[in-house]
């Protein structure tokens, strides 16, 4: 009957090219995906066929240990890669520790901004490790830069040449302030005031070129750990204060007084009150007021001074150098323009009496007194001194003069720079 099935062993057998003629014909384009998807099924497809339709297999390459095992081969596979998810970790599961070292990273500017994220943020970003020294220099306006810098604990802090409009501390409590820079800066005295009645811990201080007061002065003397003071060209306070500063900060071992707005009453104050650490003193400036006296009882009061600086002293004559002889250990002199100091007074040098007078003296700056053409004849005579070799003194200046005229990317304070910088 139509509906009944034929059995298997009562089929006629087809060879491969009956079957092939039998089958409708196909499109090369059918042809191109292979016959097992449509004419043949696998039951009646041969073999020898399916591998000629079938892509080829990469071939696996076989590696041997050395010569002596190349009987026993093994197979190089490669093995997918699984890239595993990375972990969502979030900044609210970092512990503090982390998260510093993270922002110990950024610049200043930076941290200011970063602060303003949320309030963990704002108490890191302003944690007092990080804010440990921070170099403001030329900076306008820093009464408010300043005024939160000093909240955050900082103990160096450098801020020469900039403009302070004012400065508003309302908070109480001395401040952690060890350095400190403020030369040639523009700051009202009454803010100055509150800025240095607050400290107590300072040991190295300048305030070159500013206009202080004798209250400045006075809080001053309750930082007895000073030990380089410069208040080079300072003007506006009193001899007494003075006095009173110099003898409470016995610990100062360089100090700089040269070409303030002192008369002979300072000058007093100064020779009289300086304690026997000083090792490095700056006196120069003081035409009509340091006289031979004073330097007797200098020398009498100091008796370690390494450099000593009395350049534009005027009424100073030859009778000084028998005076300075008693400093052995005296290694720098400057006598730069104290024009009655004569020429001939340094003729003890010709006679090879330098080394009786200043055992130890390496360097000596004399300005004004020897012309260019007398220089040769001068370091003759004197073979281990470095003459006029140093226009500008060094003495408690947080960054030195003669670099800093040379080099204007020379921001050190006292040999070391801050960490954060304001600018570039």
């Amino acid at each position: 009957m139509p509906g009944d099935s034929v059995p298997l062993q009562d089929r006629p057998c087809l060879s491969l090219q009956d079957s092939m003629l039998t089958q409708p014909k196909k499109s090369n384009k059918c042809k191109s995906r292979g016959i097992l998807s449509e004419g043949l099924d696998t039951e009646w497809t041969p073999t020898d066929l399916i591998l000629q339709f079938t892509p080829p297999r990469k071939k696996q390459r076989l590696f041997s240990k050395g010569k002596e095992n190349d009987s026993n081969q093994f197979v190089l596979g490669r093995r997918s890669r699984r890239k595993d998810p990375s972990p969502n970790i979030s900044w609210d599961q970092l512990p503090d520790e982390v998260v510093l070292r993270i922002f110990f990273c950024l610049p200043i500017q930076d941290l200011v901004r970063i602060s303003v994220v949320c309030k963990r943020w704002q108490r890191l970003a302003f944690d007092e490790s990080l804010w440990h020294s921070v170099d403001l220099e030329g900076m306008t306006h820093t009464g408010l830069a300043l005024q939160q810098v000093l909240r955050t604990g900082i103990r160096r802090l450098r801020c020469p040449r900039s403009f302070v409009e004012e400065l508003h501390l309302t908070y109480r409590g001395s401040l952690q302030v060890v350095q400190m820079d403020l030369s040639n800066s523009v700051i009202p005295t009454l803010a100055l005031e509150d800025l240095i009645c607050r400290c107590r811990l300072l040991e190295c201080l300048s305030l070159e070129g500013l206009q202080l007061s004798d209250t400045i002065i006075s809080c001053l003397a309750k930082n007895t750990r000073l030990q380089e003071l410069n208040l080079s060209g300072c003007s506006a306070f009193s001899a007494p204060a003075l006095a009173r500063m110099l003898k409470s900060c016995s610990r100062i071992q360089q100090l700089n007084l040269s070409w303030c707005t002192f008369d002979n009453n300072h000058i007093k104050s100064v020779v009289d009150n300086l304690s026997s650490s000083v090792t490095h003193l700056n006196l120069s400036g003081y035409r009509e007021s340091l006289t031979l006296n004073d330097v007797k009882v200098l020398v009498e009061k100091c008796p370690q001074i390494k450099t000593l600086d009395l350049s534009d002293s005027t009424l100073l004559t030859a009778d000084c150098l028998p005076v300075l002889k008693q400093l052995k250990n005296l290694l720098h002199l400057s006598l730069s323009r104290c024009y009655h100091i004569h020429l001939a007074a340094l003729t003890w040098c010709d006679c090879s009496d330098v080394d009786k007078m200043f055992p130890v003296l390496s360097q000596l700056d004399v300005f004004g007194l020897v012309q260019d053409s007398q220089l040769p004849s001068l370091k003759k005579g004197m073979p281990h001194v470095s003459i006029n070799s140093r226009p500008f003194s060094s003495i408690a200046r947080p960054t030195p003069a003669s670099r800093f005229v040379g080099s204007t990317s020379d921001r050190t304070m006292w040999n070391k720079k801050c960490r954060l910088r304001f600018g570039l």
